[in-house]
């Protein structure tokens, strides 16, 4: 049996990865740990075969007073739990990083993530989780494996962020601009499916993660809506828009993994984009 620690008890993406585990009771044994103080020092890590580390800030406002906080709850506690880890004999750490890495949506302009496409963040979100990874690999050793993922949007039944606003707009509005664009996006169950076999063939490395399909914002809103009157009238707006409200450059910009460095020798993509979106409650 595998015995598995997730640092960050009650976070969305902690509780759904536990419970889909959970689902195998005779193969995992799964715990939880707080992390908002320092109480995980006083839990004994040498019994597990793998730390999921998802503890950090996310969904606020990178200003820049916030700077230091997020380096020393993204970076820091990261690698300070990691090290604490590795101390113990714990065989596995798992990260979760973030597609930010290689930069937030701030413009219209798209950007197509490949292989060669380096890591650039513009944001101290972005810039915290990439000084993670960098603080992690160091860590690494064959018997202490290192596993990084950068996943794109997550969303699922209870997820916070620009999902469900989305969602819920369209359930509001009569109208929507026709700008169609190209998203990646990963449904919680897909993203579990991997952890769990991140953990039984002990990956390391940097993985890649979005569902088999990319997103339009626009099929969203009408999948949610299918009265929605979506218009190319309203494209000019919400170009123009785009240079003041930085939400609606992550809500309209392509941002994308191309499909090959998504895609491994094992299935994680279980569910289907369109089924996801019926799985939802709104």
């Amino acid at each position: 049996m595998k015995r598995i620690l997730i640092t960050g008890a009650d976070s969305f993406v902690g509780t759904s990865v536990a419970a889909w585990l959970g689902k195998w009771p005779e193969k995992y044994h799964v715990d939880t740990v707080d992390t908002l103080d320092d109480r995980w020092r006083e839990v004994d890590f040498s019994g597990y075969d793998t730390v999921f580390h998802v503890a950090g800030i996310a969904h606020v406002d990178p200003k820049p007073s916030m700077a230091p906080l997020y380096y020393k709850v993204n970076r820091d506690l990261a690698v300070e739990i990691a090290a604490h880890a590795k101390s113990a004999g714990v065989e596995q750490f798992i990260f979760m990083s973030s597609m930010i890495v290689y930069h937030a949506s701030k413009s219209l302009r798209g950007t197509v993530i490949d292989r060669s496409t380096i890591p650039a963040p513009n944001d101290f979100y972005g810039d915290s989780k990439l000084q993670a990874e960098n603080g992690l690999k160091k860590l690494g050793s064959d018997d202490f494996k290192i596993t990084i993922l950068r996943p794109c949007m997550i969303y699922g039944n209870n997820g916070k962020g620009n999902f469900t606003r989305l969602a819920k707009l369209a359930q509001k509005t009569p109208v929507f601009p026709a700008w169609h664009n190209k998203r990646s996006m990963l449904y919680i169950d897909n993203l579990s499916e991997f952890v769990r076999q991140a953990i039984d063939r002990r990956l390391s490395g940097t993985y890649h993660l979005q569902n088999r399909e990319t997103a339009d914002t626009v099929e969203i809103c009408r999948h949610y809506n299918p009265r929605l009157i979506c218009s190319r009238i309203f494209n000019p707006l919400v170009w123009a828009a785009a240079f003041m409200l930085t939400p609606l450059c992550k809500m309209f910009a392509n941002q994308y993994y191309v499909p090959e460095l998504t895609t491994y020798d094992f299935d994680y993509q279980i569910v289907s984009f369109e089924d996801s979106l019926d799985r939802i409650k709104i």
